[in-house]
């Protein structure tokens, strides 16, 4: 018998573990795929990568737009939370941040074709924009103080401007196999450190 709130409300059934479980591997297996074949890559690739039938991609995500928007929000929370246990394990503030770095130029690839896919739809995708600076930000803050403080980066640089350098960099890949944009990040990142 189920118990209502004061308000009269019944509670939100919880998803069981394994339907949780299936959800983040189609999300993770999404994520990458999208990386490397973009935002239109075929549905059959993301559930051969995942392990699981097609049908179980469309009951977690009706629409391809559910499911890029589901990636870019399991992308920005990924990111989000391995910037503090990055840190906790990692001997070195700045190796951390470059391992940090590192996901999140996986999560811009994946972004840019994200804005090409929800053009249709400009309120959502600054909704989303605005949930990726609020979760990021402040990761990126963090990380930053700490290897200033560690002396292992010159004091003085601001997250949002590096965040926005790297995006920018991130945003030439769009199309062009050619181009990495991982070795200016690299090359960013070194500029970063004391002389």
């Amino acid at each position: 018998m189920s118990t209502a709130s004061p308000s009269g409300e019944l509670p939100a059934k919880s998803k069981r573990a394994d339907a949780v479980r299936n959800q983040q591997t189609l999300l993770t297996a999404a994520a990458a795929v999208f990386v490397t074949s973009g935002v239109d890559a075929p549905i059959r690739e993301i559930a051969t990568r995942a392990g699981v039938g097609m049908g179980t991609i469309y009951r977690h995500f009706p629409t391809r737009a559910d499911l890029v928007v589901a990636v870019y929000r399991h992308q920005v929370e990924a990111c989000a939370e391995a910037g503090p246990a990055l840190l906790a394990a990692t001997d070195s503030p700045f190796e951390a941040f470059r391992q940090w770095v590192d996901l999140f130029v996986d999560f811009l690839v994946t972004k840019h074709g994200l804005a090409n896919a929800m053009q249709s739809d400009s309120s959502g995708f600054a909704a989303l924009h605005a949930y990726f600076l609020d979760r990021l930000g402040p990761v990126c803050v963090r990380m930053l103080d700490a290897a200033v403080e560690a002396g292992e980066v010159t004091p003085g640089i601001q997250a949002y401007e590096l965040m926005r350098g790297i995006g920018n960099l991130c945003a030439g890949r769009d199309g062009d196999p050619r181009y990495d944009p991982r070795t200016l990040v690299a090359l960013l990142l070194r500029g970063l450190r004391p002389d």
